[in-house]
């Protein structure tokens, strides 16, 4: 019953999580359909890579005639801070819980997901994300395919003031964690200066963007780890007795 429950609670903080989505996947549908892609093939694009960067990029190639290996890795590149958020998870989650709980749940490792579930308590019960995930995937996959269906009638306007959804919704996930932690509120500043930075600085704005993120993350991560170590939870320390 437990495992239910925390299954309905997942199911429940996916919901803003799937409008959300919907939304915005709603502009890669119609970007979809501007490189020539019918609105079933985007909608497939979106039901196996959960990502508006990468598919982003992804869309940019095709138009621009490039080569499946380009694709290949960029999206790798871009994708890859989504191995450090599994990781994150993976310290929260009890040492018991079986490998195939663990990889169900990476399959949607987002930045929305990784933030609502970061936020729970240890141990982190893997039905949690599977209920996030079984409302916020098929929204993803839904705005998509409505997106590729009426990009040819909506005006440019709209699709625009679409695209910024995403990033106002992640703002809305870490705002109430770093107004409890200074500490975390200190690594969203910090973050943002140095994202700034790596624009501006001549040898470092050639960088790609996914790899800004990946030495970003990996940078702070390892500072923050070193200098402000979390002690393990003592349910945890409860599940390894």
């Amino acid at each position: 019953m437990k495992k239910l429950e925390n299954y309905r609670r997942g199911l429940i903080d996916g919901i803003p999580i799937a409008l959300g989505y919907f939304a915005v996947s709603f502009t890669l549908g119609i970007r979809g359909g501007d490189v020539g892609l019918k609105w079933y093939q985007s909608a497939l694009m979106s039901a196996l890579n959960y990502t508006s960067a990468g598919q982003a990029a992804s869309l940019s190639i095709l138009e621009e005639g490039g080569s499946y290996v380009e694709q290949i890795i960029s999206t790798l590149v871009i994708n890859l801070r989504y191995l450090l958020m599994s990781a994150a998870l993976t310290i929260k989650l009890s040492p018991k819980e079986k490998t195939g709980k663990r990889m169900l749940m990476g399959i949607g490792v987002t930045d929305e997901i990784f933030g609502i579930a970061i936020a729970q308590n240890t141990p982190l019960d893997p039905m949690y994300n599977v209920g996030a995930m079984s409302v916020a995937c098929p929204g993803w996959v839904l705005g998509t395919a409505l997106g590729g269906i009426m990009g040819e009638i909506l005006p440019s306007v709209v699709t625009s003031s679409l695209s910024i959804a995403l990033y106002a919704m992640f703002l809305a996930i870490i705002i109430p964690p770093a107004r409890e932690n200074m500490v975390v509120a200190a690594l969203v500043v910090i973050s943002m200066v140095l994202s700034f930075l790596f624009t501006r600085i001549p040898f470092l704005s050639g960088i790609s963007t996914g790899m800004k993120v990946i030495i970003l993350t990996v940078a702070l991560s390892a500072l923050a780890a070193y200098f402000f170590p979390i002690e393990e939870d003592e349910s945890i320390k409860e599940a390894e007795a």
